[in-house]
């Protein structure tokens, strides 16, 4: 699979980058609980945060293929990029659908690293992927919007300047379809933590830096909107076909990860007088899931070409995202067995991008929903939700 000169350079950048945050660094984090502002300030400086940002607002305007390219590299060199990874995704938002004054607003701040835009504000506790059925509501009070609900699994909102929020504006009882009524807000959390915006963290199997919001009559200038009212799901939608490109580059990069150091594992480690990769029940398992991380990875490049060529790559984008996800557990899980009782162990690493892994064949989508979308608007069989 061949890629061009400047794909290749940036992959190049990014192991150079990584290199300088090896294990040590991660585990004291996994350990600690702490976000990796180190490693993130560092993506900043570099630019890598900024490849989908245009030039003109002092980015790199690259592709989605370059920001895949990116993000699956930060996870093939053992770090983790869901430290940052939504400034990616976010973006395609506030590029697509913001206005010019909001993008001269906050994209060059965003590139250069003055502001975090990591933060995205759409599950909540009753609802969870029932995005239509979020409560989460602004009202439009004069020249300003006034937000009251509640959102879950809003991860580095804690760590971010910025969030894009999706709440409701118009009833659903009063909208003609039920996409309509939603509403997408950019909002400056600096103004409103602890007046009207309330953070707590949730403490999960892995370091995510995730959240509960609050939001509690949090008064919100109209300029906050993008695009037009009541459009906000349309817009989110298009933003979520990145979001699962870049997350399941994130899995292939993972894949590649445990991989690599079960072969090397095997290679190494001598039981009864011989390397166990010698033996074929340590070879198998590590051979075939080479070959289920090469077959999504060319799923996974042709959702970024179909993205980037302008197509809708809906399907495509789902696929990557479960084929890719899928690929990186059962590395994981492979990864683990060849190391035996050594993958439980701290200081391999092993353990602790297993727990990281783990996640995505939940979140950002579940496997479940999107074989339901596929069953649905490929295979044309009856919706089942």
């Amino acid at each position: 699979m061949g890629e061009s000169g400047d794909i290749l350079e940036i992959r190049r950048a990014v192991r150079a980058l990584c290199a300088d945050f090896p294990g040590e660094y991660w585990r004291i984090r996994d350990r600690d609980r702490t976000y990796p502002s180190e490693f993130v300030d560092a993506l900043t400086r570099a630019g890598f945060l900024a490849a989908l940002i245009p030039e003109i607002y002092g980015g790199s305007g690259l592709k989605l293929d370059a920001a895949a390219a990116i993000m699956e590299e930060i996870q093939a060199s053992g770090c983790n990029g869901a430290s940052a990874h939504a400034q990616m995704y976010i973006m395609n938002t506030l590029l697509r659908y913001g206005s010019e004054e909001q993008k001269r607003a906050y994209l060059p701040g965003i590139a250069s690293g003055e502001l975090r835009l990591q933060a995205f504000g759409v599950s909540e506790p009753a609802s969870g992927t029932d995005t239509l059925s979020l409560r989460t509501v602004a009202v439009r009070d004069g020249d300003a919007y006034i937000v009251n609900g509640q959102k879950i699994w809003t991860s580095r909102a804690e760590h971010s300047d910025l969030m894009l929020l999706l709440a409701r504006t118009t009833p659903r009882e009063e909208t003609a379809s039920k996409t309509e009524g939603l509403s997408i807000f950019l909002v400056d959390m600096r103004e409103f933590t602890g007046s009207g915006l309330t953070i707590k963290p949730i403490r999960t199997m892995m370091n995510h830096s995730t959240c509960e919001v609050f939001f509690d009559d949090m008064r919100i200038p109209a300029s906050s909107l993008i695009g037009e009212e009541g459009k906000g799901f349309r817009y989110i939608l298009s933003g979520m076909n990145a979001e699962r490109i870049l997350i399941a580059a994130e899995c292939i990069g993972d894949a590649k990860w445990f991989i690599g150091k079960a072969t090397d594992y095997a290679k190494e480690r001598t039981v009864f007088a011989r390397p166990i990769g010698q033996n074929q029940g340590v070879q198998f398992p590590i051979a075939r899931c080479y070959a289920q991380m090469r077959a999504a990875e060319l799923m996974v490049h042709h959702a970024a070409q179909v993205y980037d060529e302008g197509g809708n790559p809906g399907a495509e984008a789902n696929m990557a995202k479960l084929l890719a996800s899928e690929a990186s557990w059962a590395a994981a899980d492979m990864c683990v067995q060849t190391h035996g009782g050594f993958g439980f162990a701290e200081e391999y690493d092993v353990e602790r991008k297993f727990r990281e892994a783990r996640l995505y064949t939940v979140a950002p989508i579940s496997t479940n929903l999107i074989l339901s979308y596929l069953a649905e608007h490929v295979l044309g069989l009856p919706r089942s939700y």
